[in-house]
């Protein structure tokens, strides 16, 4: 049997134990223990995936044995078995951390019989997501995730994190109807919703009539993946949050979205019909998203903003329709997605450690924690993308990329994200200039607590081992970049052919579609 076959796996295990987790109630330790070893096991069986489908090729899993197009089929390639084990690594660390800050906290900020079977369905959601091989099932996963985010943006009750909750889910709402309108249009068109099968009757339709479809799909996931001028939402969102669930949805959620973009560029509407917008907006994207990131003084923030403006970079990739342009947006997600997360956990130690997470009431951090300094310093050089980090690789792919695509947009896009990085360094130096190099003394109006060592608050171990973790992560992406650009190569010539995934799920009968990349 092939291992790709348990893929349903991964998006079973977690719901059956957010099922288990909430019949526990008030066993405290029970949930935690299952929680943890529900994410672990998914993590081990999304490795054995990722394996599996390197040495074998895509796999098509039908669910319930209904011959595709007309059932659900799950499809594991190189692109989505990356982004399960990415997502998995980086929600594991950060479900660590959450039990360990309620451990600590005895659980002020929520109800624990709530936290767990929310966070296991948002790992449920994304998993269905990045495994979806029709569109229907793609909003699915996407309402899973949703849902579960509303109840973990809203916990604790506050004044604040209701009213985020209330613009997050009005305008994730907003979103999901364009995507099922979408979806509606799509099969009125065609008669399926079957993404393989999409990407050989989509071909056959009038041009005005793709365009009309590309451009509500594009629109749908742009509000989810946070773009220009669709990203006002997330700033004022994130930042209410608790710290791990502030981190998890920074790593995931946009990602999800950028994600969805990936496959209809490469799978739905191959080509440079849009490639000239889509630059654009990564263009805006990332000059909006590090100019308000600028203007911030809460780190949270600081960070939702430099967030929005990283998404730029991996849309610029996607937006370039070739193989270096888009295996450097698959290596950039992947790092992205492990890089911000880590840096959202260390403001969550900062805010538990200091008493504050605006900069200008901090001060001295280097000295009273080393170690505090030395986890926020390596991921923010990261996220700069100062050589030799992940980071700086990531965008060397993209600029050369651009360079070779040689457009007047693309050009000028190379040229924004250069002068990005070089903002998001200073953003990022500011925040290492007040929080930690100056000295207490200097900060603004500080807290009672800055000022008296004895007041600080404590940072557990597990919590900053989970972070030293993603850290770490961080940095073996730097030290394996030449065999992860190579897979992100594979998986990129592999999504631009489409030959294998249309093969995968309809057999060898299935008309060859043609290849998108040149």
């Amino acid at each position: 049997m092939n291992l790709a076959s348990l893929a349903p796996l991964a998006v079973v295990l977690p719901i059956i134990g957010a099922a288990v987790t909430f019949l526990l109630l008030r066993q405290e330790r029970a949930q935690r223990i299952v929680s943890i070893s529900v994410v672990a096991v998914t993590l081990a069986l999304e490795i054995l995936l990722l394996a599996s489908v390197w040495g074998g090729g895509t796999i098509a899993v039908p669910i319930g044995q209904w011959i595709p197009p007309w059932g659900i089929t799950l499809v594991v390639d190189q692109f989505s078995s990356l982004m399960l084990v990415v997502s998995s690594a980086v929600s594991l660390s950060v479900l660590i951390y959450a039990v360990s800050q309620g451990m600590a906290d005895g659980d002020k900020d929520g109800p624990i019989s709530v936290f767990h079977p929310s966070f296991l369905i948002l790992i449920a959601g994304v998993s269905d997501a990045f495994l979806a091989g029709d569109l229907f099932n793609l909003y699915v996963g996407f309402e899973m995730l949703l849902t579960a985010s509303y109840v973990l943006l809203t916990l604790g009750g506050t004044t604040a994190r209701i009213r985020a909750g209330v613009t997050y889910v009005v305008v994730s709402v907003v979103s999901s109807l364009l995507f099922l309108i979408a979806i509606a249009m799509v099969y009125a068109a065609t008669g399926t919703v079957n993404i393989a099968d999409l990407a050989v009757k989509l071909g056959q339709l009038d041009p005005g009539t793709q365009t009309l479809l590309h451009t509500m799909l594009l629109i749908g996931f742009g509000i989810k993946a946070a773009v220009f001028p669709l990203s006002f939402w997330l700033p004022d969102s994130y930042p209410t949050a608790p710290a791990p669930v502030t981190a998890v949805f920074a790593g995931l959620l946009t990602k999800v979205g950028v994600y969805a973009m990936v496959r209809t560029e490469t799978l739905l509407f191959p080509g440079e019909d849009l490639n000239v917008p889509l630059m654009t907006v990564a263009l805006l994207t990332m000059v909006v998203g590090i100019l308000g990131a600028l203007a911030q003084t809460d780190i949270k923030r600081l960070l939702s903003f430099t967030l929005v403006s990283h998404i730029g970079y991996m849309v610029f990739g996607l937006a370039m329709s070739s193989v270096i342009g888009l295996a450097s947006a698959v290596f950039y997600v992947m790092h992205h997605i492990t890089v911000q997360t880590s840096l959202f956990l260390v403001a969550g130690l900062i805010e538990r450690r200091a008493g504050s997470a605006s900069i200008d009431r901090l001060g001295g951090l280097a000295k009273l924690s080393p170690l505090l300094a030395l986890l926020y310093f390596i991921p923010a050089m990261n996220l700069a993308g100062i050589p030799p980090f992940s980071g700086f690789l990531g965008k060397l792919g993209l600029v050369q990329a651009g360079v070779t695509l040689g457009t007047p947009m693309a050009i000028a896009v190379v040229i924004a994200g250069v002068a990005v990085s070089l903002l998001t360094l200073l953003a990022l130096a500011r925040v290492w200039a007040r929080a930690f190099w100056r000295s207490t003394d200097d900060a603004e109006n500080p807290d009672a607590a800055l000022l008296a060592p004895t007041h600080r608050g404590s940072m557990p171990g597990a919590m900053v081992g989970a972070t030293a973790g993603l850290v770490a992560l961080g940095l073996a992406l730097t030290v394996f970049a030449g065999p992860l650009f190579t897979v992100s190569e594979q998986a990129a010539k592999e999504m631009l052919d489409r030959t294998p995934y249309i093969t995968a799920v309809l057999g060898q009968q299935a008309p060859h579609p043609g290849v998108a990349q040149r």
